[in-house]
């Protein structure tokens, strides 16, 4: 069995990418030419901000008090360049 993770951006036309555990998923989104756009890539910017579906560790302090701020109502909000990457997970860029 593997144990890759593999990135899926639902309702688009990007192809899924497939990234070992921990990998740096901004990096990768880049590359790999995502819809997900990043400006500072420390969590502070908010251009990354995204809905997750999959398992992955809730937010630190520091990612939690941006999305507070930019997606207060948003349960599965995250800010894609903060996230470890542990399982599959969907995507999708939150306007």
């Amino acid at each position: 069995m593997s144990n890759l993770c593999k990135i899926s951006f639902p309702e688009t036309d990007y192809p899924p990418i497939t990234l070992q555990p921990h990998q740096n998923l901004s990096e990768h989104l880049t590359i790999q030419n995502s819809p997900v756009l990043f400006g500072c890539r420390t969590g502070i910017c908010g251009t990354c901000l995204v809905t997750i579906i999959g398992d992955i560790p809730a937010a630190k302090a520091d990612e939690q008090e941006m999305l507070d701020i930019l997606a207060s109502n948003v349960s599965n909000a995250r800010l894609a360049c903060q996230i470890d990457l542990t399982v599959n997970v969907k995507i999708r860029k939150l306007e």
